[in-house]
Formats: structure tokens, sequence, C-alpha cells
């Protein structure tokens, strides 16, 4: 099924509820949103747009990317989503290898000078004269197993891989949504203040099928006094955010004593979330936090931690469930792994391994990392992680940054977590660097003003000695990639000897 039919239902049902905003203005109803999008597809149909093929969106968060988005599935097209921070060299190089013919940009986006690629800059008046084209009248029908979103991982390690994400994927990630995380209904306010390319922008889908609003912020981004506005403004604010903004988002709202009202969920996902980090956001926002872990290859769909265990203080395991990602979604199955792919038991860490309907069939013309990747048929998340008795998942580290140090292991996480207990440490990375001796010694890199002897004598009283830094590196912040992701290969570089 084409999901874009989500849209033209709630358009048929209430074409005159509120639907796009830029900040607090209404730019569109359910009515109009719809008309948009099919103008949108007929355009692209006359252009010679057909079923499969991919057309690109390169643009900042404004109610015209969903516009866009959707029309390209009225299509029956594959949206090619590419974040609005990349670099146009990056842009290009996702734009050759999805074989994109048409890109909408935002002004000052254009990627590259490729004159066989259409690029279309909206607004402008050629994209307003494509919003008057006389719409499609149906939804282009399209199967499960076909290609909806083209989404390309971030990269961190080389040229990203396009991960093929199908209608059936979407639609079990999103049903899986009301089931697992987070109920909406029609009087929801989807806030849109992380990249409409990546997880903000796949949850836009129950929140059209339910008819709900969405809201564009007109910074275009992430703004702490801006966030808090719009949700006191709105109300039952629904937002998706990696840890890096909640942190921020808790900081700022403490330092101008905002209490986060209209604020109903913030789902937070794409990378680690420190215990101590989310305690502090439930004691300052209360329960409004649920948390996620996904991947490109299984979209926002591995497990979920629900707000009431989020908030949980008096369940006699609560610190270690609030440091998990919580339970399998409802639409996969989660194991752990040994190397060779074998099931390990409860307690016993090893790599992340997950199948079901939300787990992508494989990667865009790379059938080298598709076979590497999904293996009878479970993908191999790349994770380490260990699950308990309950089913509760915790995140270990990814396996390439496991750091083995006379022979044991130490994952990267544990150390982080304890040095973050300390008042004067912002944030912590932990890296692994060759040692003669050892093979690998810890390194941490701190941001704040902490003492190393405080930090040794933390990390002596938690965890064992060969798991504590021999070297503190610090700097005024940490690398991140577009997402928020901490990026440990330039932590490796800088201590390369």
């Amino acid at each position: 099924m084409n999901l874009a039919i989500w849209l033209a239902r709630s358009a048929q049902v209430g074409p005159t509820r509120p639907a796009l905003f830029s900040g607090q203005v209404q730019v569109a109803d359910y009515g109009s949103f719809d008309a948009q999008a099919r103008a949108v597809a007929a355009w692209l149909i006359a252009q010679g747009v057909g079923a499969g093929d991919r057309v690109a969106i390169f643009m900042k968060n404004t109610p015209d990317y969903l516009i866009v988005f959707y029309g390209i599935w009225y299509a029956g097209a594959a949206a090619v989503p590419i974040n609005a921070k990349l670099h146009p060299r990056e842009a290009a190089f996702v734009l050759h290898d999805s074989g994109t013919r048409i890109v909408f940009c935002s002004d000052g986006l254009a990627p590259g000078h490729d004159t066989s690629i259409k690029v279309v800059v909206a607004p402008s008046d050629p994209y307003r004269e494509i919003l008057s084209t006389p719409p499609v009248t149906a939804v282009t029908p399209r199967d499960p197993s076909d290609l909806a979103w083209l989404f390309y991982t971030s990269g961190t390690t080389g040229n990203p891989k396009g991960v093929m994400i199908s209608y059936g994927m979407a639609l079990s990630m999103a049903l899986c949504y009301h089931s697992d995380v987070d109920p909406v209904s029609p009087e929801d306010v989807a806030l849109y203040a992380a990249p409409l390319s990546h997880g903000a922008g796949l949850y836009n889908l129950m929140h059209v099928q339910r008819g709900a609003r969405h809201v564009c912020p007109a910074s275009g981004g992430f703004n702490e006094d801006e966030i808090l506005d719009l949700a006191a403004h709105f109300g039952r604010v629904h937002m998706f955010a990696a840890p890096t903004m909640v942190t921020r988002l808790t900081a700022h709202a403490r330092a101008t004593g905002r209490r986060g009202d209209g604020l109903r969920t913030v789902v937070y996902a794409g990378g680690p979330m420190y215990t101590a980090d989310i305690i502090d956001a439930v004691d300052h926002f209360g329960p409004v936090f649920v948390q996620i872990y996904g991947q490109g290859e299984c979209p926002m769909g591995i497990t979920a931690l629900p707000r009431e265990t989020v908030s949980d203080r008096c369940h006699s395991n609560w610190r270690a469930r609030l440091g998990s990602v919580g339970r399998a979604q409802s639409a996969v199955e989660v194991q752990i792994g040994d190397a060779q792919g074998d099931p390990l038991p409860a307690g016993v860490a090893g790599e992340i391994m997950v199948r079901g309907q939300t787990v992508m069939s494989a990667y865009w013309n790379n059938p080298q990392a598709t076979a590497k990747t999904l293996q009878d048929g479970w993908l191999k998340t790349g994770d380490i992680g260990v699950l308990d008795a309950d089913g509760y998942l915790t995140l270990r580290d990814r396996s390439k940054d496991m750091i083995i140090t006379g022979g044991s292991n130490v994952y990267p996480r544990e150390v982080e977590e304890v040095l973050l207990q300390h008042s004067d440490v912002i944030e912590a990375s932990v890296i692994g660097r060759l040692h003669p001796d050892w093979g690998e010694e810890v390194v941490a890199f701190i941001v704040g003003c902490a003492p190393e002897a405080e930090l040794d004598a933390l990390c002596l009283s938690q965890i064992a000695r060969f798991k504590r830094p021999k070297a503190y590196v610090r700097l005024e912040a940490l690398p991140k990639n577009n997402y928020g992701k901490v990026l440990k290969t330039k932590l490796r570089e800088m201590v390369k000897t």
C-alpha cells in the first residue's frame, strides 16, 4: 500500500483541519496540503518520473518539505531525503549513487553542477507554478516491498550506504509507534526540530495518519527558547530529539526557569543517552520522555522504553532499566549473537541482531554490504548489547568501538557513564589508543574542568582498574556529525602515535 493514502484519507475526513505551520503561522489545512502534494505528483509524472524512480529532497525543515515528500509518494516514486547540513559534495554523492533525476532544494543548497539532474528551488516562482499544476486524482498503487524512502547512513567510516526502506517497513514502523511508543491523536502536534531527512521525518507518518498538526520552527532548526515557546503555544507537542538535544534543552530550561509547558512527548534516540542526563531531564520536565532504539536498516523500530519506565523510580531495578533501551517492538525479534551469529543466553554480551517486518531487505546497489549485514534473515547491527531475563536490552557499544586492553574488553559507554557523574564533566567520550604492551589503552576526551585526580578516584570507586582512563584529553566540544553522534574516528586521529 502506498502510504500517501493516509494523507488522502485525513484530507477526506477533515479537509479544514489545521495541518502545516511555519512557527505559529498556519500555512495549510489538510485539504490544501493534500491538493498541493497531488499537484507536485502531477508535475513529476509530466517530467517522466515513474513508479520507483528516485526524487531527492535537499531542503531545510519547512512545510514545503512535507508537501514535496507526499507529492513524490503520490507519483509512486521513492523519496531520497538528504540532510540539509551536508556539504554539497556529500549531497552530490547521494544524488549520483541513488540515480536521482530531480532534486528539490532550499535556496542556497543546490548540490554540485550535474546538469543531468533537474533542480527545483523551493520556494521560488517555478516551484509555485508546480503547485498550480492540475492535481492527480489518485494515489499511484505500490506494493509493500516497493521502495518508498532511500535513506543514506551517516557515513562516519566511509561513503554512506543507501538503506532501502519499503512501504511495508514504513507501515510496520508507524503501527509499532502507536503500539509500543506513543499513541497519536488528532489533537497532537508534531514539532520538527531535528532534520526531516532522518528520524523526525519518519515520524510524520503516524501524525499524518491521525490528522495531527505539523510544525516547523521558523528558525528551521533547534533553538531552545523557540522549542519551549512553540510547545507552550500549541500544547500536546511531540518531538523527536537526539540525546544531545535533550541535554541542551534541560540545561537551558533549568537556567531560565522554564518547565516545558505543552511538551507531551519527547522521543530520544540516535546516540547514547547517559543515565545521569535522562534522570535530570525527567526531574525537570516530568514524565514526557520515551526512548527508542533503531538503525536506518531497521528504522526507529528495534526496541522501545515507554514513558512509565523512563519515569519509574520505584521498581527495584529501575536504574538498570533506565540505562537500557527497552524491550523489542511488536514487529521484530531481538537476540544477542556470538561471532558466528549463534544466540547467547541472557546476561552475556554479544552483537545485537534483529529480524522482522521493519528490517530492510538490502542496501541500494551494494550486494557485498548486504551479505555482510543480513545473515539467515537476521540484521547484524554491529552494536554490542546484553538482554536481561525480562527482555530489556542494554547497549554496551558499537562492536568497532570496543577496547581490548591486556586481553580484557572495555566498553567505552560504561566508562563514559561513570565520568559523567562528575558535576564538572559536560561531555565525555572514550576510545582506545594503541599501546605496545597492552594492545590498547583507554583514553577519555573530556569537556569540562574536572581535575584528573578526581576523575581517577571516581572511576576507581565504580569500575575495574584496567577500565580507568590512562590519559585525559580536554576539548571545548566533542566533534559530532550532522545527527549529533560523536565522531570517534576524529578522536582516534587526535591520539595517533
